[in-house]
């Protein structure tokens, strides 16, 4: 194992893009077996060559920046992920969206018709829960 660790010493190693380029990879492979299509074999071995390349790169700055403009492309889309992940596990609360402003808002379920008021701008509004 020495003889990897000295390797990579100076070498950016692995990220969040380089994990998502392997995840390209499979599916694309996979993808590329079932629908037997040279160019998505093509395209998949281009995502892992490209991983490759970027794990073992002594462009250290390069490939922090490349992987912070893929989070801030990818940040919006893994946060509404995770939202909606946590309302469909709540079974305790609903969550409405604010009439003037768009807040989202929890509330208890089960306590029939509430005013809701609004943290952010202070509208109040009915709803059911």
């Amino acid at each position: 194992m020495n003889w990897l660790r000295r390797m990579m010493t100076g070498r950016y190693g692995s990220d969040q893009l380089g994990l998502a380029l392997v995840g390209l990879y499979m599916v694309l492979y996979l993808l590329s077996r079932f629908f037997h299509s040279s160019l998505l074999s093509l395209l998949a071995t281009t995502a892992i060559l490209w991983g490759f390349y970027r794990m073992f790169s002594r462009q250290l700055e390069r490939r922090r920046m490349e992987n912070v403009r893929f989070l801030e492309a990818v940040g919006p889309i893994v946060r509404r992920y995770n939202v909606n992940k946590c309302r469909r596990q709540d079974r305790e609360h609903c969550y409405f969206k604010c009439p003037n402003c768009g807040q989202q808002l929890r509330v208890p379920k089960g306590k029939g018709k509430l005013s809701i008021t609004c943290r952010n701008c202070g509208v109040s509004f009915e709803k059911k829960t």
